[in-house]
């Protein structure tokens, strides 16, 4: 396997990944729970940069003029939908693998997304950005240093910008629903997916980036309702949660 390097990275959950790459895009396959997943948190990032930016979510492409960066992207399922929405878009992932799954998978698509395989230490040592959008989603509980790693994300901020955060917070509710039943009884990803002694709580992350000129938002939970099948924003923040990190 080829991959990016980075103080940052963790060696074995990029193997992991990266032998999946090819069914990221199979709705049934091990990415299924992200499928389902993906509308709530795509609905939190349009109205969060509606908001910022000020445009409008409910035109065919409201970011036009607009960056964005997608940390960790994995094949692709953010990337090119925040194309589809008009950002100009950049999407890393420390596996060339993945990276091959999302590239192919985007030119299937005909969208133009600037995809490498490199790690967000590598593209700030390059002087990349800043981007008006950075995305950090699943992604900080899978890295070896988690506050290196969040505040490199952080520094690609522009000035007016905004980051958003996803991950999991490290709660017994989170060791119960996001760990175990999610991996031993549900069967909604590969046993092994997660550590839940990585799991971030969001004080954690306000922590870490207190030394970044940031303005610091949320949690703002995200919740599954077994009855609809669906996710949504949630003021529960015990398991899923996204925090907003502006510049200003």
């Amino acid at each position: 396997m080829s991959s990016a390097e980075g103080p940052s990275i963790d060696p074995a959950d990029v193997a992991r990944f990266s032998a999946q790459a090819a069914e990221w895009w199979d709705a049934r396959g091990p990415f299924a729970p992200l499928h389902k997943f993906n509308p709530a948190r795509l609905s939190f990032i349009r109205d969060r940069a509606a908001a910022r930016f000020g445009r409008d979510p409910r035109v065919l492409c409201p970011f036009d003029g607009l960056s964005l960066i997608d940390i960790g992207c994995g094949g692709g399922l953010v990337a090119e939908p925040m194309r589809r929405m008009g950002f100009a878009v950049t999407a890393v992932d420390a596996s060339s693998e993945n990276i091959g799954t999302a590239r192919a998978h985007a030119e299937q698509m005909g969208l133009d997304i600037a995809y490498r395989a490199a790690t967000v230490e590598q593209m700030e040592a390059e002087g990349a950005g800043p981007f008006d959008v950075v995305l950090v989603l699943e992604i900080i509980e899978h890295v070896a240093d988690p506050e290196a790693f969040i505040r490199a994300c952080s520094r690609l901020v522009a000035p007016g910008g905004l980051m958003i955060v996803a991950t999991l917070n490290r709660t017994l509710k989170s060791l119960a629903l996001g760990k175990v039943a999610a991996e031993y009884i549900l069967r909604w990803v590969p046993a092994g997916t997660h550590d839940w002694n990585q799991f971030i709580k969001p004080d954690e992350i306000r922590r870490m980036l207190s030394e970044e000129p940031l303005a610091i938002h949320g949690p703002f939970g995200l919740a599954y309702d077994p009855l609809s099948d669906r996710w949504s924003e949630s003021t529960d923040a015990d398991v899923n949660f996204m925090m907003v990190a502006e510049r200003p």
